[in-house]
Protein backbone atom coordinates (compact mmCIF):
# COMPACT_ATOMS: atom_id res chain seq x y z
CA UNK A 1 0.00 0.00 0.00
CA UNK A 2 1.38 3.55 -0.85
CA UNK A 3 -0.07 6.34 0.54
CA UNK A 4 -0.90 9.57 -1.81
CA UNK A 5 0.04 13.34 -0.70
CA UNK A 6 -1.61 16.21 -1.60
CA UNK A 7 -0.91 19.84 -0.75
CA UNK A 8 -3.76 22.37 -0.14
CA UNK A 9 -2.40 25.93 0.43
CA UNK A 10 -5.83 27.58 1.90
CA UNK A 11 -4.66 31.56 1.01
CA UNK A 12 -8.50 32.86 2.10
CA UNK A 13 -8.70 31.24 5.40
CA UNK A 14 -8.54 34.94 7.65
CA UNK A 15 -4.66 34.95 6.29
CA UNK A 16 -5.51 38.77 4.49
CA UNK A 17 -6.33 36.46 1.57
CA UNK A 18 -5.04 37.01 -2.08
CA UNK A 19 -6.75 37.70 -4.99
CA UNK A 20 -6.53 34.79 -6.49
CA UNK A 21 -7.73 32.97 -3.59
CA UNK A 22 -10.96 35.73 -3.46
CA UNK A 23 -11.86 34.70 -7.10
CA UNK A 24 -10.99 30.83 -6.74
CA UNK A 25 -13.35 30.44 -3.76
CA UNK A 26 -16.16 33.07 -4.23
CA UNK A 27 -19.30 32.60 -2.89
CA UNK A 28 -23.08 32.85 -4.06
CA UNK A 29 -24.25 36.17 -2.12
CA UNK A 30 -27.64 34.93 -0.81
CA UNK A 31 -30.50 37.45 0.59
CA UNK A 32 -30.48 36.73 4.53
CA UNK A 33 -34.52 36.22 5.82
CA UNK A 34 -36.16 39.24 7.72
CA UNK A 35 -38.43 39.75 10.71
CA UNK A 36 -38.38 36.94 13.49
CA UNK A 37 -36.71 34.26 11.42
CA UNK A 38 -33.95 36.64 10.70
CA UNK A 39 -33.59 37.18 13.90
CA UNK A 40 -33.68 33.47 15.27
CA UNK A 41 -31.49 32.08 11.78
CA UNK A 42 -29.17 34.95 12.55
CA UNK A 43 -25.43 33.60 13.56
CA UNK A 44 -24.98 35.83 16.60
CA UNK A 45 -28.50 34.47 18.13
CA UNK A 46 -27.11 31.00 17.28
CA UNK A 47 -23.70 30.97 18.54
CA UNK A 48 -25.33 32.62 21.75
CA UNK A 49 -27.31 29.31 21.69
CA UNK A 50 -24.73 27.47 21.13
CA UNK A 51 -22.98 29.23 24.06
CA UNK A 52 -26.23 28.61 26.74
CA UNK A 53 -25.50 24.83 25.90
CA UNK A 54 -22.47 24.80 27.36
CA UNK A 55 -23.58 27.16 30.18
CA UNK A 56 -26.05 24.35 31.12
CA UNK A 57 -23.74 21.29 30.59
CA UNK A 58 -19.89 22.18 30.44
CA UNK A 59 -20.44 25.14 33.12
CA UNK A 60 -22.36 23.24 35.34
CA UNK A 61 -19.72 20.59 35.44
CA UNK A 62 -17.31 23.12 36.26
CA UNK A 63 -19.31 24.32 39.10
CA UNK A 64 -19.28 20.98 40.51
CA UNK A 65 -15.64 20.25 40.16
CA UNK A 66 -15.31 23.50 41.30
CA UNK A 67 -16.64 22.81 45.06
CA UNK A 68 -13.53 20.26 45.48
CA UNK A 69 -14.21 15.94 45.31
CA UNK A 70 -17.97 17.30 43.47
CA UNK A 71 -19.02 18.38 46.61
CA UNK A 72 -19.07 15.00 48.16
CA UNK A 73 -17.15 14.33 51.74
CA UNK A 74 -15.44 11.52 50.46
CA UNK A 75 -13.58 13.05 47.16
CA UNK A 76 -11.73 9.23 46.40
CA UNK A 77 -14.80 8.31 43.69
CA UNK A 78 -14.75 11.66 42.21
CA UNK A 79 -11.38 11.36 41.38
CA UNK A 80 -11.65 8.30 39.94
CA UNK A 81 -14.42 9.55 37.56
CA UNK A 82 -12.51 12.73 36.93
CA UNK A 83 -9.17 10.03 35.98
CA UNK A 84 -11.97 7.75 33.63
CA UNK A 85 -13.79 11.01 32.30
CA UNK A 86 -9.49 12.22 31.23
CA UNK A 87 -8.45 9.70 29.81
CA UNK A 88 -11.69 8.22 27.47
CA UNK A 89 -12.07 12.08 26.35
CA UNK A 90 -7.94 11.83 25.77
CA UNK A 91 -8.49 8.76 23.33
CA UNK A 92 -11.77 9.88 21.39
CA UNK A 93 -10.59 13.42 20.90
CA UNK A 94 -8.25 12.22 18.09
CA UNK A 95 -11.39 10.73 16.21
CA UNK A 96 -14.74 12.69 17.37
CA UNK A 97 -13.98 14.81 13.71
CA UNK A 98 -15.16 11.51 11.71
CA UNK A 99 -18.28 10.95 14.13
CA UNK A 100 -19.39 14.51 13.43
CA UNK A 101 -19.27 14.28 9.94
CA UNK A 102 -21.66 11.40 10.08
CA UNK A 103 -23.56 12.86 13.17
CA UNK A 104 -23.95 16.90 12.30
CA UNK A 105 -22.88 19.30 14.52
CA UNK A 106 -27.04 19.27 15.63
CA UNK A 107 -27.05 15.61 16.77
CA UNK A 108 -23.47 15.24 18.41
CA UNK A 109 -24.29 18.39 20.71
CA UNK A 110 -27.46 16.26 21.98
CA UNK A 111 -25.50 13.19 22.50
CA UNK A 112 -22.52 15.47 23.71
CA UNK A 113 -24.86 16.83 26.24
CA UNK A 114 -26.87 13.95 27.94
CA UNK A 115 -23.78 12.81 29.09
CA UNK A 116 -23.64 15.67 31.45
CA UNK A 117 -26.75 14.78 32.91
CA UNK A 118 -26.08 11.27 33.72
CA UNK A 119 -22.60 12.23 35.55
CA UNK A 120 -24.17 14.40 37.87
CA UNK A 121 -27.15 11.97 38.65
CA UNK A 122 -24.38 9.67 39.27
CA UNK A 123 -23.82 11.82 42.49
CA UNK A 124 -27.02 12.46 43.46
CA UNK A 125 -26.85 8.61 44.04
CA UNK A 126 -24.06 8.57 45.60
CA UNK A 127 -25.56 11.12 48.03
CA UNK A 128 -28.31 8.70 48.76
CA UNK A 129 -26.72 5.43 48.15
CA UNK A 130 -22.70 5.59 49.17
CA UNK A 131 -21.95 2.43 47.93
CA UNK A 132 -22.97 3.51 44.24
CA UNK A 133 -19.41 4.83 44.02
CA UNK A 134 -18.69 2.79 40.73
CA UNK A 135 -21.45 4.68 39.30
CA UNK A 136 -19.48 7.77 39.17
CA UNK A 137 -17.01 6.28 37.88
CA UNK A 138 -19.06 4.44 34.62
CA UNK A 139 -20.51 7.71 34.29
CA UNK A 140 -17.49 10.22 34.39
CA UNK A 141 -15.66 7.35 31.33
CA UNK A 142 -19.18 7.75 28.96
CA UNK A 143 -18.94 11.65 29.61
CA UNK A 144 -15.30 11.27 28.37
CA UNK A 145 -17.07 10.12 25.46
CA UNK A 146 -19.73 12.51 25.19
CA UNK A 147 -17.59 15.47 26.00
CA UNK A 148 -15.26 14.77 23.12
CA UNK A 149 -18.20 14.53 20.85
CA UNK A 150 -19.70 18.44 22.40
CA UNK A 151 -16.56 19.85 22.39
CA UNK A 152 -15.86 19.00 18.19
CA UNK A 153 -19.09 19.86 17.41
CA UNK A 154 -18.74 23.16 19.17
CA UNK A 155 -15.44 23.87 17.33
CA UNK A 156 -17.34 23.03 13.85
CA UNK A 157 -20.06 25.53 14.66
CA UNK A 158 -17.40 28.49 16.08
CA UNK A 159 -16.04 28.07 12.64
CA UNK A 160 -18.46 27.94 10.32
CA UNK A 161 -21.11 30.97 11.07
CA UNK A 162 -18.66 33.95 11.58
CA UNK A 163 -16.96 35.76 8.64
CA UNK A 164 -13.34 36.10 9.06
CA UNK A 165 -13.97 39.41 10.26
CA UNK A 166 -15.70 38.26 13.34
CA UNK A 167 -14.59 35.06 14.34
CA UNK A 168 -12.66 37.04 17.69
CA UNK A 169 -16.43 38.62 18.44
CA UNK A 170 -18.32 35.18 18.11
CA UNK A 171 -15.45 33.60 19.97
CA UNK A 172 -15.77 36.15 22.66
CA UNK A 173 -19.71 35.85 22.90
CA UNK A 174 -19.70 32.26 23.63
CA UNK A 175 -16.37 31.92 26.06
CA UNK A 176 -19.01 34.67 28.45
CA UNK A 177 -22.03 32.71 27.90
CA UNK A 178 -20.06 29.57 28.80
CA UNK A 179 -18.09 30.80 32.06
CA UNK A 180 -21.44 32.02 33.16
CA UNK A 181 -22.21 28.77 33.51
CA UNK A 182 -19.64 28.34 36.13
CA UNK A 183 -20.28 31.48 38.00
CA UNK A 184 -24.09 31.32 38.11
CA UNK A 185 -23.62 26.82 38.94
CA UNK A 186 -21.42 28.01 41.61
CA UNK A 187 -23.73 30.75 43.04
CA UNK A 188 -26.73 28.13 43.19
CA UNK A 189 -24.45 25.84 45.28
CA UNK A 190 -23.53 28.75 47.25
CA UNK A 191 -27.58 29.80 47.72
CA UNK A 192 -28.23 26.69 48.37
CA UNK A 193 -25.84 25.66 51.01
CA UNK A 194 -25.57 29.20 53.31
CA UNK A 195 -26.61 27.98 56.17
CA UNK A 196 -24.91 24.71 56.26
CA UNK A 197 -21.84 24.17 57.94
CA UNK A 198 -21.23 20.96 56.75
CA UNK A 199 -18.33 19.43 54.08
CA UNK A 200 -20.54 18.14 51.30
CA UNK A 201 -23.52 19.95 49.63
CA UNK A 202 -26.91 18.50 50.38
CA UNK A 203 -29.47 16.62 47.12
CA UNK A 204 -31.02 19.85 46.51
CA UNK A 205 -28.08 20.86 45.25
CA UNK A 206 -27.22 17.88 42.92
CA UNK A 207 -30.96 18.09 41.56
CA UNK A 208 -30.84 22.02 40.63
CA UNK A 209 -27.38 20.81 38.71
CA UNK A 210 -29.53 18.20 37.41
CA UNK A 211 -32.43 20.15 35.81
CA UNK A 212 -30.44 22.60 34.44
CA UNK A 213 -28.06 20.16 32.58
CA UNK A 214 -31.26 18.70 31.33
CA UNK A 215 -32.60 21.87 29.59
CA UNK A 216 -28.65 21.62 28.04
CA UNK A 217 -29.61 18.81 26.56
CA UNK A 218 -33.10 20.20 25.13
CA UNK A 219 -31.33 23.59 23.61
CA UNK A 220 -29.67 21.85 20.60
CA UNK A 221 -33.09 21.05 19.16
CA UNK A 222 -33.63 24.46 18.45
CA UNK A 223 -30.24 25.25 16.50
CA UNK A 224 -30.15 25.49 12.76
CA UNK A 225 -28.65 23.10 10.70
CA UNK A 226 -25.01 24.42 9.85
CA UNK A 227 -25.92 24.53 5.94
CA UNK A 228 -29.21 26.01 6.04
CA UNK A 229 -27.09 29.11 7.82
CA UNK A 230 -26.44 32.43 5.84
CA UNK A 231 -23.95 34.45 7.46
CA UNK A 232 -23.90 38.36 7.96
CA UNK A 233 -22.26 38.78 4.55
CA UNK A 234 -24.41 36.89 3.01
CA UNK A 235 -22.76 33.84 2.43
CA UNK A 236 -24.12 30.29 2.87
CA UNK A 237 -22.44 28.18 5.46
CA UNK A 238 -21.46 25.31 3.58
CA UNK A 239 -21.69 21.86 5.33
CA UNK A 240 -17.93 20.67 7.44
CA UNK A 241 -16.82 17.74 5.51
CA UNK A 242 -14.02 15.77 8.19
CA UNK A 243 -11.85 13.13 6.62
CA UNK A 244 -11.83 9.81 7.33
CA UNK A 245 -10.78 8.53 11.02
CA UNK A 246 -7.28 6.66 8.85
CA UNK A 247 -6.74 10.43 7.23
CA UNK A 248 -7.96 12.77 10.61
CA UNK A 249 -5.00 10.22 12.84
CA UNK A 250 -2.44 10.13 10.19
CA UNK A 251 -2.45 14.28 9.67
CA UNK A 252 -1.63 14.35 13.08
CA UNK A 253 2.20 13.05 12.23
CA UNK A 254 1.90 14.90 8.86
CA UNK A 255 1.03 18.42 11.12
CA UNK A 256 4.13 18.01 13.01
CA UNK A 257 6.39 16.95 10.33
CA UNK A 258 5.42 20.20 8.82
CA UNK A 259 5.34 22.53 11.82
CA UNK A 260 7.17 20.70 14.17
CA UNK A 261 7.50 23.87 16.67
CA UNK A 262 4.14 22.99 17.93
CA UNK A 263 5.57 20.49 19.78
CA UNK A 264 7.23 22.66 21.94
CA UNK A 265 3.59 23.84 23.15
CA UNK A 266 2.60 19.81 24.51
CA UNK A 267 4.15 20.85 27.73
CA UNK A 268 1.80 24.02 28.36
CA UNK A 269 -0.69 21.56 26.71
CA UNK A 270 -0.09 18.77 29.32
CA UNK A 271 -0.35 21.31 32.27
CA UNK A 272 -3.46 23.45 30.99
CA UNK A 273 -5.89 21.28 33.10
CA UNK A 274 -3.46 19.29 35.45
CA UNK A 275 -3.49 22.08 38.06
CA UNK A 276 -7.22 21.92 39.29
CA UNK A 277 -6.86 19.03 41.05
CA UNK A 278 -4.76 20.88 43.48
CA UNK A 279 -6.68 23.89 43.28
CA UNK A 280 -10.44 22.05 43.23
CA UNK A 281 -9.59 19.31 45.50
CA UNK A 282 -6.16 19.90 47.46
CA UNK A 283 -6.87 23.47 48.81
CA UNK A 284 -10.65 24.16 48.35
CA UNK A 285 -11.79 20.84 49.38
CA UNK A 286 -9.14 20.36 51.82
CA UNK A 287 -9.77 23.81 53.84
CA UNK A 288 -13.02 25.00 53.71
CA UNK A 289 -16.50 23.87 54.46
CA UNK A 290 -19.36 23.36 51.29
CA UNK A 291 -20.62 27.14 51.51
CA UNK A 292 -17.51 28.63 51.90
CA UNK A 293 -16.27 26.53 48.71
CA UNK A 294 -19.34 27.45 47.04
CA UNK A 295 -18.27 31.48 47.42
CA UNK A 296 -14.68 30.40 46.91
CA UNK A 297 -15.86 28.68 43.45
CA UNK A 298 -17.91 31.74 42.34
CA UNK A 299 -15.50 34.11 42.43
CA UNK A 300 -12.59 31.51 40.92
CA UNK A 301 -15.30 31.50 37.72
CA UNK A 302 -15.97 35.21 37.71
CA UNK A 303 -12.34 36.38 37.74
CA UNK A 304 -11.76 33.58 34.97
CA UNK A 305 -14.02 36.18 32.75
CA UNK A 306 -11.76 39.14 33.72
CA UNK A 307 -8.49 37.20 33.44
CA UNK A 308 -9.04 35.97 29.73
CA UNK A 309 -10.54 39.09 28.47
CA UNK A 310 -7.73 41.53 30.40
CA UNK A 311 -4.62 39.26 28.11
CA UNK A 312 -6.70 38.59 25.30
CA UNK A 313 -8.02 42.76 24.77
CA UNK A 314 -5.50 44.73 26.09
CA UNK A 315 -2.12 42.64 25.80
CA UNK A 316 -2.61 39.68 22.65
CA UNK A 317 -4.76 42.01 20.34
CA UNK A 318 -3.21 45.62 21.61
CA UNK A 319 -2.66 47.71 18.40
CA UNK A 320 0.48 49.49 20.16
CA UNK A 321 2.69 47.19 19.78
CA UNK A 322 4.05 44.58 16.87
CA UNK A 323 2.85 40.47 17.20
CA UNK A 324 6.13 39.04 18.12
CA UNK A 325 6.48 42.10 20.89
CA UNK A 326 2.80 40.74 21.90
CA UNK A 327 3.64 37.49 22.07
CA UNK A 328 6.67 37.70 24.83
CA UNK A 329 4.64 40.30 26.72
CA UNK A 330 1.87 37.92 27.41
CA UNK A 331 3.86 35.17 28.10
CA UNK A 332 5.86 37.32 30.66
CA UNK A 333 2.49 38.18 32.11
CA UNK A 334 1.73 34.55 32.46
CA UNK A 335 5.00 33.62 33.56
CA UNK A 336 5.22 35.96 36.76
CA UNK A 337 1.91 35.42 37.69
CA UNK A 338 2.15 31.51 37.83
CA UNK A 339 5.49 32.15 39.79
CA UNK A 340 3.85 34.76 42.18
CA UNK A 341 0.49 32.67 42.88
CA UNK A 342 2.22 29.66 43.32
CA UNK A 343 4.63 30.95 45.83
CA UNK A 344 1.45 32.21 47.41
CA UNK A 345 0.11 29.08 47.36
CA UNK A 346 3.72 27.09 48.97
CA UNK A 347 2.97 29.25 52.17
CA UNK A 348 -0.48 27.84 52.34
CA UNK A 349 0.24 24.24 51.49
CA UNK A 350 3.14 24.00 53.94
CA UNK A 351 0.92 24.01 57.04
CA UNK A 352 -0.99 20.63 56.22
CA UNK A 353 -1.35 17.62 55.00
CA UNK A 354 -4.16 14.75 54.12
CA UNK A 355 -3.66 13.48 57.58
CA UNK A 356 -3.81 16.77 59.23
CA UNK A 357 -6.83 17.39 57.85
CA UNK A 358 -9.09 13.77 57.55
CA UNK A 359 -12.95 14.77 55.48
CA UNK A 360 -14.93 15.01 58.70
CA UNK A 361 -12.58 18.23 60.00
CA UNK A 362 -14.14 20.91 61.31
CA UNK A 363 -12.92 23.20 58.29
CA UNK A 364 -12.70 26.93 57.70
CA UNK A 365 -15.87 29.36 57.01
CA UNK A 366 -16.13 32.50 55.00
CA UNK A 367 -16.53 34.23 58.91
CA UNK A 368 -13.41 32.71 59.83
CA UNK A 369 -10.50 35.83 60.01
CA UNK A 370 -8.17 33.79 58.17
CA UNK A 371 -10.84 33.73 55.41
CA UNK A 372 -10.27 36.45 53.14
CA UNK A 373 -6.05 36.13 52.31
CA UNK A 374 -7.26 32.52 51.45
CA UNK A 375 -10.22 33.22 49.05
CA UNK A 376 -7.92 36.05 47.28
CA UNK A 377 -5.49 32.84 46.43
CA UNK A 378 -8.18 31.35 44.68
CA UNK A 379 -9.30 34.68 42.42
CA UNK A 380 -5.66 35.04 41.13
CA UNK A 381 -5.57 31.06 40.23
CA UNK A 382 -8.70 31.95 38.32
CA UNK A 383 -6.95 34.81 36.76
CA UNK A 384 -3.73 32.54 36.06
CA UNK A 385 -6.27 29.80 34.48
CA UNK A 386 -7.76 31.97 32.10
CA UNK A 387 -4.53 34.03 30.79
CA UNK A 388 -2.90 30.59 30.78
CA UNK A 389 -5.94 29.08 28.48
CA UNK A 390 -5.90 32.53 26.56
CA UNK A 391 -2.11 32.37 25.52
CA UNK A 392 -2.50 29.20 24.48
CA UNK A 393 -5.18 29.43 22.25
CA UNK A 394 -3.26 32.61 20.74
CA UNK A 395 0.03 31.29 20.35
CA UNK A 396 -2.22 28.35 17.99
CA UNK A 397 -3.30 30.82 16.29
CA UNK A 398 -0.48 32.91 16.09
CA UNK A 399 1.12 30.08 13.83
CA UNK A 400 -1.30 29.40 11.26
CA UNK A 401 -4.92 30.84 9.92
CA UNK A 402 -5.19 27.64 7.85
CA UNK A 403 -8.50 25.98 9.67
CA UNK A 404 -7.32 22.62 8.48
CA UNK A 405 -3.89 22.83 10.19
CA UNK A 406 -5.63 24.59 13.47
CA UNK A 407 -7.79 21.87 13.73
CA UNK A 408 -4.84 19.64 14.53
CA UNK A 409 -2.99 21.84 17.22
CA UNK A 410 -6.55 21.88 18.71
CA UNK A 411 -6.82 18.29 18.65
CA UNK A 412 -3.11 17.91 20.33
CA UNK A 413 -4.34 20.60 22.82
CA UNK A 414 -7.54 18.34 23.89
CA UNK A 415 -6.14 15.22 24.05
CA UNK A 416 -2.69 16.08 26.18
CA UNK A 417 -4.81 18.22 28.35
CA UNK A 418 -7.00 15.48 28.98
CA UNK A 419 -4.21 13.13 29.08
CA UNK A 420 -2.49 15.68 32.12
CA UNK A 421 -6.34 15.65 33.82
CA UNK A 422 -6.07 11.86 33.92
CA UNK A 423 -2.97 11.21 35.73
CA UNK A 424 -3.62 13.93 38.54
CA UNK A 425 -7.24 13.02 39.13
CA UNK A 426 -5.99 9.68 39.31
CA UNK A 427 -2.98 10.19 42.01
CA UNK A 428 -5.34 12.22 43.86
CA UNK A 429 -7.70 9.40 43.90
CA UNK A 430 -4.47 7.35 45.35
CA UNK A 431 -3.75 9.89 48.00
CA UNK A 432 -1.26 11.07 46.95
CA UNK A 433 0.46 13.95 49.65
CA UNK A 434 -1.13 17.25 48.91
CA UNK A 435 2.66 18.49 48.84
CA UNK A 436 3.54 16.55 45.80
CA UNK A 437 0.68 17.51 43.83
CA UNK A 438 1.09 20.91 44.04
CA UNK A 439 4.55 20.62 43.55
CA UNK A 440 4.12 18.84 40.28
CA UNK A 441 1.75 21.13 39.15
CA UNK A 442 3.64 24.35 39.70
CA UNK A 443 6.50 22.61 38.08
CA UNK A 444 4.74 21.57 34.94
CA UNK A 445 3.50 24.89 34.90
CA UNK A 446 6.99 26.26 34.67
CA UNK A 447 8.34 23.95 32.47
CA UNK A 448 5.47 24.37 29.98
CA UNK A 449 6.38 28.05 29.77
CA UNK A 450 10.01 27.74 29.46
CA UNK A 451 9.52 25.35 26.90
CA UNK A 452 7.12 27.75 25.11
CA UNK A 453 9.89 30.51 25.04
CA UNK A 454 11.67 29.07 22.07
CA UNK A 455 9.05 28.69 19.76
CA UNK A 456 8.03 32.25 20.88
CA UNK A 457 11.37 33.37 19.65
CA UNK A 458 11.61 31.25 16.41
CA UNK A 459 8.28 30.71 15.06
CA UNK A 460 5.71 33.48 16.36
CA UNK A 461 6.15 36.21 13.06
CA UNK A 462 4.87 39.67 13.10
CA UNK A 463 2.20 38.87 10.41
CA UNK A 464 1.60 34.92 9.15
CA UNK A 465 3.86 34.32 6.38
CA UNK A 466 1.97 32.51 3.59
CA UNK A 467 3.43 28.82 3.85
CA UNK A 468 1.98 28.93 7.60
CA UNK A 469 -1.43 28.50 4.97
CA UNK A 470 -0.13 25.09 3.74
CA UNK A 471 -0.98 21.97 5.11
CA UNK A 472 -0.31 18.66 3.36
CA UNK A 473 -3.04 15.93 4.20
CA UNK A 474 -3.42 12.57 3.10
CA UNK A 475 -6.24 12.40 0.20
CA UNK A 476 -6.27 8.51 -0.10
CA UNK A 477 -4.69 5.22 -0.23
CA UNK A 478 -3.67 3.68 -3.34
CA UNK A 479 -2.68 0.01 -4.02
CA UNK A 480 1.03 -0.23 -4.90
CA UNK A 481 1.22 0.01 -8.75
CA UNK A 482 -1.42 2.31 -9.34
Amino acid sequence: MSIVLAEEKTYGAGSGGSQDSASSHADEVFERPSGWRGVYTHPTTQVALLGFICFMCPGMFNALTGLGGGGKVDPTSNSNSNAALYATFAFFAFFSGSAINVLGPRRALILGTWGYSLYIASFLATNINPDAGAFVVVAGAVLGICAALLWTAQGVIMMAYPTEAQKGLYIGIFWAIFNLGGVVGSAVAFGANFHSEANGVGNGTYIGFLILTLIGVLLPIFLVAPEKMIRTDGTRVQPVQHASWKTEFLSLFVAVKRDPWIVLLFPMFFASNYFYTWQFNGYNGALFNIRARGLNNFVYWVSQIFGSFTIGFFILDSKRYRRRARAFIGWSIVFIFAFAVHIWAYFYQKTYTRASIPPDATKMDFTDPAYPAHVWLMIFYGLLDSMWQTTVYWLMGAMSNDPAKLAVFAGFYKSLQSAGSAVIWRADALSAPYMNMFLSSWCLAVGGLIAAFPMIYLRVKDHTELEDETLITFVGVEKAGE
